[in-house]
């Protein structure tokens, strides 16, 4: 687990993606937006649905229903962009909604299991828990970044 973690009472955005909840660090959090039609980039990953023109930053657009395989995606009023940034990348992330911030303490994070098939454990920094619920915390650095955080440059370049 991560060091901020453990040591510190942590805020968190806690977001919906099919029939679970997850979160991620309020600090990695710009703005959460209303989802809008993109501009698709040929070749992309499916689950890269195109860039946004945000103020004028080209901002790639990553389906999390499809990056985690939790069933067909629909777009309705309450889907939004978190927008996201990221190793000084702006990066929009589709969502089915956001529920709330939530602070959690150190007592309240567990480390994860190993949850097999939806999310490799590389990207869990633990599970959070807020009276009945339970917040699958993602490291959204490590999900977002590296190999893919090249895909996503590519897809930035290519609008």
């Amino acid at each position: 687990m991560a060091e901020d973690i453990v040591n510190n009472a942590t805020e968190v955005l806690s977001f919906r993606l099919g029939g679970e909840e997850y979160a991620i660090s309020i600090l990695k959090v710009q703005e959460i937006r209303g989802y809008d039609a993109v501009t698709r980039i040929a070749n992309a990953p499916e689950y890269l649905k195109g860039v946004v023109n945000l103020r004028g930053i080209i901002v790639p657009i990553v389906d999390m229903r499809i990056k985690f395989n939790v069933g067909a995606p629909t777009y309705d009023a309450f889907t939004v962009v978190i927008v996201l940034n990221i190793n000084n990348h702006t990066i929009g992330m589709v969502v089915d909604s956001v529920s709330d911030v939530v602070t959690l303490t150190p007592d309240q994070i567990k480390p994860a299991p190993d949850l097999g098939a939806t999310v490799s454990g590389e990207y869990l920094r633990g599970l959070g828990t807020v009276g009945e619920r339970m917040l699958i915390m993602l490291d959204i650095d490590k999900l977002l970044g590296s190999e893919e955080m090249g895909l996503l440059a590519a897809a930035k370049e290519a609008a």
